[in-house]
């Protein structure tokens, strides 16, 4: 196990800080709760941020700070260069912003050189300057290996984002992903908020996002924290959303959470969301007439072909409810269940986006297809008796122990319970649109392609080999902890969490490893020999003093007779 105790900061994040251009929290003293500040001279409260990155672009972001609510256009000056010093610049221009935009900046720095290193950095008249910014274009066919820090579910009231400053520390790192639920929409009472009060991390605004004005205060708030300011200005983001960008369990035309009654129509608010999204993401727009288009691919000099997907809002058709399979006598409809969970006619991506990825995937060179997605995509099964509630998770693990020891003290009960068949019950998962997973798994076997998937959603950390319905090797699947949003340990409190991940395993099949109590992220190292899995995890997000650990590492090698978990060995 790698253990650092809060690890010294790189060159570049020392350099920055050694200067006054990291500014930390005294930097952001002067900030409103929705992090803009009053009465002060313009400037750059929010960070800067670089993200989409190609072999010869980068797009940049920053935001302005307004000195009064309501300003006019502001002129904003950026350069991009070669050292950390800003000496060697070698691309500059101007850009003007305004409240239209809620005074946010994006550039398309074009003219890069592939696999090259910049720094950038922001001015506005009267000298106000933002921090300098590391990013990074893609390499072309030349490259050795790829990292990639991977991300999902940064709650703000949930706890500090630990997991960010300890990424920003990373040396070598390409990108990062960044896999859905960056914001969270609650309101100030809501999700995960028992300790918001007393971190000083009280969600703002405090009633559920609804409006534009909402969505922007919730992003403002969150990139005033120094930590994320700190892992934007190391590595360029590629981000895609997932539901609490929006709303909790969000799919194609509502949300599980939003009533229209009381609400209006989810057209509006989605269209808020999306607004939002883009003006505060360092995301390239593919199509500038449908905002809600943001699948696209980025390739790794040979190594990686990444695919990011949209698995929650452009296709996806109503999540399935477990519920309404029990009929008036409390009788489950299993037939009808497995024919549901199997409809061809249920779209988790719609039909464009999947022609979109087998034209990806059938035109990539690259080692290995690489899915940046949202949800988990293994089979997440659980056996039937524990499903309808007839046995605990405990005990039926206790009783697959007991019938391999001695299959003679089993009861007939208890065999039903063993040769059952397992049913998914986790329906905005994959699980719930097995159709459109093996139209993905069929088109890699097709084009013979090594796969990879990328999770988050759960807040947990998963490995999972990825078989069809046949059971045929398809490939693996990593799954990233949370950032700070809470995990399984609430659903079993006073148990040791290692029992409660093994037992985990122990349900699930395809279940490889499982990480159900801490929060972390992933460094995701791929080879033309490999793909390599690290877990790194912190031990708290309850202080702002912390020790991370890399607790597990995984590999998966390429080539048909692989495509499966593996330990790692040196």
């Amino acid at each position: 196990m790698d253990m650092d105790i809060q690890p010294p900061r790189r060159t570049f994040i020392r350099q920055m800080a050694a200067s006054g251009a990291l500014l930390g929290v005294a930097g952001l003293s002067g900030c409103t709760a929705s992090g803009v500040a009053e009465e002060v001279a313009p400037g750059f409260r929010h960070g800067v941020a670089s993200g989409d990155p190609l072999a010869d672009r980068v797009i940049l972001w920053t935001r302005v700070t307004p000195a009064h609510d309501g300003e006019g256009d502001v002129a904003v000056r950026w350069q991009l260069a070669t050292d950390a010093a800003m000496r060697q610049v070698i691309a500059h221009g101007s850009v003007v912003t305004s409240a239209q935009r809620d005074y946010t900046v994006k550039v398309d720095a074009a003219g890069l050189l592939p696999g090259h290193v910049y720094y950038y950095q922001f001015a506005v008249d009267g000298g106000d300057k933002s921090v300098v910014g590391r990013t990074k274009t893609l390499a072309r066919g030349d490259a050795k290996q790829v990292r990639l820090a991977v991300f999902s579910c940064s709650n703000y009231p949930a706890g500090y984002f630990n997991v960010y400053a300890d990424a920003a520390r990373q040396d070598n790192i390409d990108a990062a992903l960044h896999i859905g639920d960056y914001i969270y929409e609650y309101e100030s009472t809501g999700y995960a908020c028992g300790q918001a009060e007393a971190l000083g991390r009280v969600s703002e605004p405090r009633d559920v996002l609804l409006r534009l004005e909402d969505y922007r205060r919730r992003y403002a708030q969150y990139r005033a924290d120094p930590d994320l300011q700190a892992v934007h200005a190391a590595m360029p983001f590629i981000a895609v959303w997932d539901d609490h960008e929006f709303a909790d369990d969000t799919w194609r035309d509502g949300s599980v959470d939003h009533k229209t009654s009381q609400y209006g129509p989810f057209e509006l608010r989605k269209h808020a969301a999306l607004t939002a999204y883009h003006e505060w993401m360092p995301i390239r727009v593919p199509d500038a007439s449908a905002p809600d288009k943001i699948y696209r691919s980025f390739d790794f000099g040979g190594i990686v072909s990444l695919h990011m997907l949209d698995t929650r809002l452009i296709g996806r058709d109503q999540q399935l409810m477990l519920s309404s399979y029990y009929d008036e006598h409390r009788r489950f409809d299993v037939e009808k269940y497995k024919h549901d969970v199997c409809s061809p006619r249920r779209q988790m991506m719609g039909h464009e986006q999947m022609a979109w990825l087998e034209e990806q995937v059938s035109r990539s060179t690259a080692r290995w297809q690489m899915l940046g997605q949202q949800v988990l995509m293994a089979r997440m099964e659980y056996p039937t008796a524990v499903v309808m509630g007839e046995c605990s998770p405990t005990n039926y693990c206790a009783l697959k122990k007991r019938a391999e020891a001695d299959p003679s003290c089993v009861n007939e009960k208890e065999q039903r319970w063993l040769s059952a068949q397992t049913l998914p019950c986790y329906l905005d998962s994959w699980d719930g649109y097995q159709a459109d997973r093996e139209q993905v798994f069929a088109m890699m076997r097709k084009h013979r392609k090594n796969l990879v998937v990328l999770a988050g959603d759960t807040h947990n950390a998963w490995a999972s080999d990825l078989r069809d319905a046949e059971g045929r090797q398809a490939g693996v699947e990593f799954a990233t902890a949370s950032v700070s949003s809470p995990g399984m340990e609430g659903g079993y409190p006073g148990r040791d969490p290692d029992d409660v991940a093994a037992m985990m395993v122990d349900l699930i099949e395809p279940l490889y490893y499982a990480q159900t109590s801490k929060r972390g992220y992933m460094i995701v190292t791929a080879s033309h020999e490999q793909v390599r899995c690290d877990w790194r995890f912190v031990d708290t997000v309850f202080q702002h003093e912390f020790t991370a650990a890399t607790e597990r590492s995984l590999r998966v090698l390429p080539g048909p007779g692989n495509r499966r978990i593996e330990e790692c060995y040196g």
